[in-house]
């Protein structure tokens, strides 16, 4: 054998070039060594990516504008909805008292919104229910996004800024 070249073993073990599928070698030690294309896992949330960048923005906006933590979970609520939305929002830790959760479960046609006691003094029950019927208007026509967008921003108007300390 000369330097750089390849015996390959002739019979029933040995592979013939021919037979591989694109992008495949056979490799000095008689493996077969195959490239594949990289293809990253589409996302398996309800939102694309631009969706989520409006979502996050909304979210942002009205933190930021009322000093309020807002938050939003899609997902089953359970058997009880209210108390599965009370856990989620118990489960925020510390600043549950200024957070307001906003709670969709599309599987069930149920949304709550549960605010935490100082939230409640600026977001009390009338207005949250008005900014659920909103949600439930966008939402009868197939727009998820659109509906908890637009209950946000309703919200954030209806609290207005945070109060000087």
């Amino acid at each position: 054998m000369g330097a750089g070249e390849l015996t390959h073993e002739s019979g029933a073990t040995a592979i013939e070039q021919s037979r591989l599928e694109t992008g495949a070698v056979v490799t000095a030690s008689g493996r077969v060594s195959a490239a594949k294309m990289y293809e990253p896992a589409a996302p398996s949330g309800p939102f694309n990516a631009v969706q989520l960048s409006r979502l996050d923005e909304a979210l942002t906006l009205s933190s930021r504008e009322t000093g309020l933590d807002f938050t939003v979970y899609i997902g089953e609520l359970g058997e009880d909805s209210r108390a599965g939305a009370e856990k989620l929002h118990t489960s925020i830790g510390s600043r549950s008292g200024h957070a307001v959760l906003i709670a969709v479960s599309p599987g069930e046609r149920v949304v709550e919104i549960v605010t935490g006691e100082d939230a409640f003094q600026r977001l009390p029950d009338r207005l949250a229910k008005f900014a659920v019927m909103s949600m439930v208007a966008s939402f009868k026509e197939g727009d998820l996004i659109g509906g908890l967008v637009s209950s946000l921003r309703m919200m954030t108007e209806q609290v207005g800024p945070q109060p000087a300390s």
